[in-house]
Formats: structure tokens, sequence, C-alpha cells
């Protein structure tokens, strides 16, 4: 009885309890010498966290009826410390040797982790079902920046630009890649949003996010993160937003200035010690404010999409870190006291190798050569993808449906001219779309480089383009660089 992980209590006929076990004394927050000779119906009521609520006393069922008595409610416990805990309880007869009713005992199991996790799995579905939703809209999005973001581009290659205006264009440009941004968040709600990880030094983005989110603020950071971590198998980008927006959280929390405490620690986990992470190795993220805490009755909404209390939140932020952590296999949760403060902290899966040197990026545009086809339903992105083509040097035909792509590929093939490479949009509404037109096309062409371009990361082609007899990929917006270093690489086989 005293080693199990229950809380057991035994009374007498009268109620009054005669012994307990270690883990109800804890539940319960009396020892067993306080316990022992009170009623163990009173007890029960002053430790209620909802004075009034009616619970019904096991005792008095089992002395009434003499058989087992298994509560399926549940109700609120508040131990010695404060700690409000979900309780189920049953309680059962305890009989002589010659049938006589002579105490009770009952059991009381703590299902608050439960719980907590099953409403943790509650909000990730519910976060998972607006996928088709942020799927559509930064699609739609996706498209509408590919033209703007080509033409900025364009624009500041003209050698007739003036200077003023080509700061501005460098401003507006700047603008369309922070709404790029803005769609991946949304995007990371719908399956397409699934992490492309890499191994990454943990040290390194947290001092960078960190800062970066911080910038113009009157919150001071102090880092504990120690030399020695361990590296981590992640989706920088995704994660950047995580620590970008639990950053932002802090801030605001703390709106006369305060300090925010950022730390990071190797940890090492048995199944038996977590209920949700595997076993295994990794590292454990914390970000903890001195703001005014969560009040208690949002706490359950505060990772619902839209929920926010802020005037000018747009309620996504903890939902994004929530999806992101999930999906890159850790788990995420929360502290808060009210009047002291929050600490949000997560666990990310260590990298079972180092990180790579990243060599300085080659910001150069490379000239090419070759005839491609570009196939997209929308007008803007064909005119304006064929100028950025046509500008580093290749020559270009246009499309705006599957079928026209067939029809001017074969032409092309019988007249012993054929496209070095192929630019396909996968989504063409009521129409055939690259993934149909390309099946088609290599069943007359095998060795055809098809490259999938789309703003709709849903589609597993973006994620595993071979799989579909694509080459590559281009995911919109893209700027002119990353759409000739593709089409370079496609058509060079590098």
């Amino acid at each position: 009885m005293h080693s199990i992980a229950d809380a057991v209590v035994g009374t007498d006929i009268d109620g009054e309890i005669t012994l307990m076990n270690p883990v109800a004394e804890e539940i319960l927050g009396y020892s067993a010498s306080q316990a022992i000779g009170q009623n163990f119906a009173d007890i029960l009521h002053k430790n209620l966290g909802q004075p009034g609520t009616p619970v019904e006393d096991p005792i008095s069922q089992v002395l009434l009826t003499r058989q087992v008595y298994t509560a399926v409610a549940e109700f609120i416990l508040t131990d010695s410390v404060e700690r409000t805990r979900q309780v189920a309880y049953s309680a059962a007869p305890i009989f002589d040797e010659r049938k006589n009713l002579i105490g009770t005992v009952i059991v009381l199991r703590d299902q608050s982790a439960q719980r907590r996790l099953e409403a943790q799995v509650a909000k990730i579905d519910k976060i998972e079902s607006l996928g088709v939703l942020a799927g559509g809209i930064a699609h739609d999005f996706n498209n509408i920046l590919n033209v703007i973001l080509g033409n900025i581009e364009l624009a500041k290659l003209d050698p007739n630009a003036l200077e003023a205006g080509n700061s501005k264009l460098e401003k507006a440009r700047k603008a369309v890649l922070r709404a790029k941004d803005l769609t991946r968040q949304l995007l990371t709600f719908s399956k397409g949003g699934a992490p492309i990880r890499k191994a990454a030094s943990a040290g390194d983005f947290l001092h960078e996010s960190v800062q970066f989110a911080l910038q113009g603020s009157n919150v001071k950071c102090e880092f504990d993160i120690p030399d020695d971590l361990w590296p981590v198998d992640i989706d920088t980008s995704q994660i950047d937003q995580v620590i970008n927006n639990l950053t932002l959280n802090a801030s605001q929390a703390m709106p006369a200035g305060g300090i925010m405490k950022v730390s990071a620690r190797n940890i090492v986990i048995d199944k038996a010690e977590h209920p949700v992470l595997d076993k295994g190795r990794y590292l454990r993220i914390e970000v903890t404010d001195q703001g005014v805490g969560i009040q208690t009755d949002i706490r359950d909404k505060i990772i619902d999409p839209y929920f926010t209390t802020k005037p000018k939140g747009s309620g996504l932020g903890l939902a994004v870190a929530y999806s992101i952590i999930h999906r890159h296999d850790g788990f995420i949760d929360f502290t808060s006291v009210l009047d002291q403060g929050t600490s949000f902290f997560f666990f990310l899966p260590a990298a079972l190798e180092e990180p790579p040197i990243e060599p300085e990026p080659d910001e150069t545009i490379p000239a090419g050569q070759g005839k491609i086809l570009v196939m997209d339903d929308e007008v803007m992105i064909l005119e304006v993808v064929k100028e950025m083509l046509e500008r580093s040097g290749y020559q270009v035909e246009t499309v705006m449906d599957g079928n026209a792509a067939i029809d001017m590929y074969m032409q092309a093939l019988d007249n012993e001219a054929p496209y070095d490479a192929v630019i396909m949009d996968l989504t063409i509404p009521g129409g055939m779309g690259g993934k149909e037109a390309v099946k088609a096309i290599a069943k007359q062409d095998a060795s055809v480089q098809a490259i999938a371009s789309s703003g709709y990361s849903n589609d597993p082609v973006m994620a595993n383009p071979q799989d579909f007899g694509f080459v590559a990929v281009v995911p919109k917006p893209y700027q002119l660089k990353e759409l000739c270093d593709t089409v370079q690489r496609v058509i060079l086989g590098t």
C-alpha cells in the first residue's frame, strides 16, 4: 500500500480515518498523524478547489450499500501548497471473516497530468483542423507576393532606375519578404508545414532570435546557455518563429521593462519519465518573464488560434509555437504565477551529428542558357517569371494549363527543339495541374526536367518532388536568385 502510485485511505465504520499512505498525504495535504481519527468526508470537503460543489461522500455510500462505489465524476482537490489536482476516486467495503462490515478503503487517483495531456491533444487536433483554410489563404497570397517580388527585383535591375526609387523598391522588397514569413506561419498549421530538419547549434540561434525580437524593447535578456549543449535536429526558420513569438510575449508582459531569462539544458528522458516524449536525448529551452502572469480562467485558451488578450494581437503566435514543437516531436508547456511571471519551456530532440559549417551565402544571380517552358494559370506570374528568366539568358515560352503544356512540350520534341526544363504550377483551378501534366509528358519523354512551383505547401509534391516525377521545387514567392539557381542546377544536373 505504501509503494503504489495511487492514494489509499482506510476508515472505520464511522468514516474516521485509520490509515493513509504517502500519496494520500500529498494529495490531501495532511500527514497520517494529523488525519487519523478525523472524518474522511470533512477532510474531503475542506480540500475541494470549488467550495459548494456537490460531491457525494463515498464512505456513506459504501456503508449504506455494502458495495464497491466508483465515482465516474472527478473533483478538484487543493492540497496544502495550493496546487489544484483533478482526482478520480473509488471506495470499497472491508469485511471481517464473519462478513461483518468493519470499515472502508478509498483509492484516489491523480488525473491532472492525464487531463493536461488530453487537453493538449484536443488543441492540436483543433489547430490541424485549420490546415485546409490556412493552406488555401497562403496559396493565393503567395501567388500575389510572387508577382510583387518579381517585379520589384526586375525594377532594381533596370539601369535607368533612380537611386531614390531603388531605395524605396528595396524597402518594398523587404516588406514582401516579411509578408512571406507571415504566410509561413499560416502554412505551419497545414500538413505541408512539416519541418525540413537539419542539425543546428542551439546557442547560436537562441542568441540571434532573442536579440532580434527584442530590438527597440526596454526589456533586458539574461542568457543561461552552457557551451556544451547538444545540437538539435530542427527546421531553423520554424524554431526561430517559436523563439520570436515567446520573446515578444515575454516582452509585452513587461510593458514597463524588466528582465527576461532564456536558459537551455541537455536532458535525457526515459519513457517512464514523460507522458508524451519518447526515450532519448533532448534540449530543454525555457523563456521566463517577470510580468503579470496568465489569468487562471484563460490558461486553457491561450494556444487556441485567434484567441488573444492583446488589442492588436492576431492570436496565432502561441498556436503556431505549439504546432511547430509538436511537429518536431517535441513538447511545450508553461507555468505561471499571477504578479510574478510566466515561464514557457519546450523540449527538442537532440541531433545525432554536429551541425555542418555553413559557407557564406553567394548573392550572385547566375546567368544561364537554355529553353524553358513555364505553366501557370496566373497571367501576371507568367509575365514576371518570363522576364526574370529572359534577363538571366534563357529562352522562355508560357502556357496556362497542363493540357497546353503537354501540347507545347510534345511539339518541341517533334521539332527536335526540346525544352531544357519546364516549370509547372501544381494547382490550376478547373484545369489540369502540374502533377498530372508531368506524368503525361514523362510517358513520352522519361528524361523531362520538371520543376514544381506552388504557393500551396500542403501539396506533398513540394516535400517529395521525386516521388511525383519532378526533379526540383521553387516554392512561391521566390526571389530571382532562388529561381535562377534552381533552373541552372536542373539544366546542369548538379
